[in-house]
């Protein structure tokens, strides 16, 4: 009975409000973490299977889709920023008739932006492809991939949605446990289809929906069953225009966020697509790495925003400056172990991808490149999450329109136009590299002085001394 009770209270939704912060914050963040693992599994074992069983071009194929599809998910991630941030809001307060509200309130709107998101992106494939202008032969196999995602959309809706809701309410243990089952399933399917079937592009991105429609219909499930927190019915299943309003304005600059990282990104990979085939499938590989040195970062920076949300529904906020030390300190050591695998480790992690000998020398030198930056962004990430937290989502937006579209894109082909040579005609892959590392670190400057001067600090007045 005691092992019971144990597992229940570690499996269910977690109250920040209560306990040392510190403890808290991890016991919220590993699971979070080893979550964001498998998420980023879906896209790093597609790319592994498709250039070892198929080939760079269809590598390269995989990777000049990414920022398209990260486009067309930027609706996804503002209603989940705003459902998350609501949901710890209204949990720490302990208010069941709004939670309610809110959760049927979402339940309408994944099901509507995932089958908008799904016809706009099958009609549009080809116009957003031709923007990025890759290589000919690398043209038609990102049109094929990215139509299938496009077509089953609804699953990348709902699994990234409705997970905001549990992880705002604390629960980062059930999506934790779906993603892994919806990872095992896909790399399962991807050497199905593509090794056994030979059914390439179209192969890996069939098995990529699949898993991704499976972990959404657990979060939907998971979420029906927590009767101990919402009440689903009639009444509450309706989408509440208030709440609908309050969720928007706190999501959309996080939308817009998303959308100007998209649109910067597919800015950038026409620039690395003019670079050759070689390029664009080294930045394919340093990519996925990045995405797993990532996911840290980016973890804090979610387990920040749900303890800050939670607490100050609360109205406990003497914790938060507390937690914000401890999460610092987390993300920090994080960053610094991954730095240190990062430049001992980078050609094992580039060859992963590739076996050719020219591919995994250009991805090695990006890492080393990019290396140091993931300190930066930790801070970032972290100060940026506190501030969501309390509702200000301002701010990081307009960090974020700073440090990637004013000062990263124009850099990144500036740089280019310096170091163009007979070898590099439209310019030195390390243009892209640098131009990013640059821009990490002049946001993390930004960061700290919104962090210490900025507005959100009313809403937790008395919590910082100035």
């Amino acid at each position: 009975m005691i092992l019971l009770s144990r597992m229940r209270r570690f499996f269910g939704a977690q109250d920040m409000t209560i306990g040392k912060p510190m403890a808290r914050l991890i016991q919220f963040s590993v699971p979070l973490l080893i979550g964001n693992f498998a998420q980023q599994l879906y896209n790093t074992v597609d790319s592994i299977i498709v250039g070892k069983y198929i080939g760079d071009s269809a590598l390269a194929a995989v990777g000049t889709s990414g920022p398209i599809l990260n486009l067309m998910l930027v609706l996804f991630m503002g209603i989940a920023t705003g459902a998350s941030i609501l949901s710890a809001q209204y949990f720490g307060a302990k208010d069941r008739q709004l939670l309610s509200k809110l959760v049927g309130t979402t339940f309408f709107l994944t099901a509507f932006s995932g089958i908008l998101m799904s016809v706009i992106g099958v009609f549009t494939t080809p116009f957003f492809i031709s923007l990025v202008n890759p290589p000919e032969n690398i043209s038609a196999g990102a049109i094929t991939y990215l139509r299938i995602i496009f077509a089953g959309m609804i699953g990348a809706a709902a699994y990234n949605i409705l997970s905001g809701i549990l992880r705002g309410m604390g629960d980062s243990v059930y999506p934790l446990l779906y993603l892994v089952l919806a990872s095992l399933i896909n790399i399962v399917l991807d050497l199905v289809f593509v090794r056994n079937l030979n059914m390439g592009i179209a192969g890996v991105a069939y098995a990529t929906i699949i898993a991704q429609v499976i972990s959404g219909i657990l979060c939907t499930v998971r979420i029906c069953r927590m009767r101990s927190y919402i009440d689903l019915n009639a009444q509450t299943m309706k989408p509440n225009y208030p709440i609908m309003r309050n969720l928007c304005s706190l999501g959309i600059p996080a939308g817009i966020t998303s959308a100007i990282f998209s649109l910067s990104a597919i800015i950038v990979q026409n620039l690395t697509n003019s670079m050759g085939e070689l390029t664009i499938a080294a930045n394919v590989a340093i990519m996925r790495v990045d995405g797993f040195a990532m996911m840290p970062n980016f973890t804090f920076g979610t387990a920040a925003t749900t303890f800050v949300g939670q607490n100050l529904g609360a109205g406990k906020t003497d914790r938060i400056k507390q937690g914000t030390h401890d999460m610092l300190i987390i993300a920090l050591t994080s960053a610094a172990v991954l730095v240190a695998c990062i430049l001992l480790l980078g050609r094992s992690l580039i060859g992963m991808f590739t076996n050719t000998a020219s591919v995994i020398a250009l991805g090695t030198s990006g890492l080393h490149w990019l290396a140091l930056g993931y300190i930066a962004f930790a801070v970032s990430q972290v100060l940026q999450g506190i501030m969501r937290g309390t509702g200000e989502t301002i701010i990081p937006m307009w960090i974020s329109i700073i440090s990637t579209v004013i000062l990263r894109m124009p850099l990144a082909y500036l740089l280019a136009a310096c170091t163009r040579s007979a070898e590099w005609p439209n310019g030195n892959p390390v243009a892209l590299f640098a131009s990013l590392l640059i821009s990490w670190i002049l946001a993390m400057i930004m960061t700290i002085i919104a962090f210490k001067k900025g507005r959100w600090r009313a809403r937790i007045a008395g919590v910082y001394s100035k």
